[in-house]
């Protein structure tokens, strides 16, 4: 087609209007662009919501998959650093632009393994996707977090998502409602609570997969950082990250948190075969104390990450029996850049993620992952900052 000489002048004219208005957008205090947010996925639109509190920090949410996709907490100098992973638009996390990756997820229907995607309804054996090493891992393929939820910001701090998933969807059972709200607090938590209902029998486990680096420096591994977990037993796993069914402690082994320890001072053993099995890392299940008969206290500090770098400590309380650490072992095989155009390296962060355990519902010992119709799944986590100086 030739190209007037007002064809081009249009032409640039639009381009022109286009670049005014995308720079007269207000940045959040993380740098992103929420324009960079505004698409339409699976005819449902996504946005970035913003929560705000009189500290001054600030957390953004996609409600693609129910993402945190920033937040930004003060270090021991009052400077503001943005101390989660993630990418600064929402295509590189919808995969049209990089690779899937489960940056700051809102997981469901059922977050981490259950063992060869199989699980038994009554009489019935249902086969679930298989979509990691023979497992289903956080709801197959198209688990919540490469969904949309719907999304409703209620004044400066809280967001409230609520997911409609179908019977059979990723071949789960029953028809779900799963409501998730966020609430940035004055005292500086995150507060996450999950609910969700059934009109048939189902399991329901859902977690969020935050990768956290308290250093304020995701370019680099972040294996300085302190970790505790209040935890005297963990679940070890096969090589394809299944639990054995077994229970052991920690005494006396690299899996031992119950004193503030920095990761590098565990992770390197790899003769331990849970670190090699792991990918030369922590991707394991605890079994926490906070949790006893039948019921968690979520006032006790069930683990904690601590950067003495720059004095962030994050505490994470919950009502779930068990937390699955992960510490970003896989990190480094993509060269998608996150946000700041850094591709992020092995082991730069490590996620905190409160559920049930892994493979609950083919172990009925233990705490009980089913939701029935006549119940309400309940759960709550909190991400708390301060700082140590």
């Amino acid at each position: 087609m030739k190209r007037t000489p007002l064809f081009a002048t249009l032409l640039s004219a639009f381009a022109l209007l286009m670049s005014c208005q995308k720079s007269s957008v207000q940045l959040t205090q993380s740098g992103l662009n929420p324009t960079d947010f505004d698409t339409v996925i699976n005819e449902k639109p996504v946005h970035l919501y913003t929560l705000t509190n009189r500290q001054g920090m600030e957390v953004c949410v996609t409600n693609y998959g129910g993402r945190i996709v920033s937040i930004m907490a003060p270090d021991r100098q009052g400077n503001m650093q943005d101390v989660v992973l993630g990418y600064d638009r929402v295509s590189r996390y919808a995969d049209i632009e990089g690779s899937p990756s489960d940056f700051g997820a809102a997981i469901g229907r059922y977050a981490n393994r259950i063992n060869q995607g199989r699980i038994t309804v009554g009489d019935s054996t249902i086969q679930l996707p298989q979509n990691n090493y023979g497992h289903c891992l956080h709801g197959g393929p198209t688990g919540w977090q490469y969904q949309v939820y719907d999304a409703e910001q209620v004044g400066d701090s809280v967001l409230i998502l609520t997911m409609h998933s179908p019977d059979g969807d990723n071949h789960f059972p029953g028809n779900v409602t799963a409501k998730v709200t966020y609430t940035l607090t004055s005292q500086n938590d995150i507060d996450i609570r999950y609910e969700a209902t059934t009109d048939r029998q189902t399991v329901i486990n859902m977690t969020n997969h935050s990768y956290f680096n308290l250093n304020g420096d995701p370019s680099r591994a972040a294996t300085d950082m302190v970790l505790y977990i209040n935890a005297d037993r963990f679940t070890p796993t096969d090589t394809t990250y299944m639990p054995t069914g077994e229970v052991r402690p920690v005494e006396g082994t690299p899996m031992d948190f119950r004193q503030p320890t920095a990761l590098s001072e565990r992770i390197p053993q790899t003769g331990y075969d849970q670190i090699k099995y792991a990918g030369e890392g922590l991707d394991h299940n605890w079994c926490l104390n906070t949790y006893a008969d039948g019921k968690g206290d979520d006032t006790q500090v069930a683990a904690s990450l601590f950067s003495p770098k720059t004095g962030i400590l994050l505490e994470v309380l919950t009502d779930e029996p068990g937390i699955q650490v992960y510490s970003g072992n896989f990190l480094g095989t993509s060269t998608v850049s996150g946000k700041r155009d850094i591709v992020y390296p092995k082991q730069a962060a490590v996620c905190l993620e409160t559920q049930h355990y892994p493979d609950s519902p083919n172990h009925p010992e233990w705490a009980s992952p089913w939701l029935s119709p006549e119940d309400t799944y309940r759960s709550h986590c909190t991400y708390r900052f301060s700082v140590i100086k």
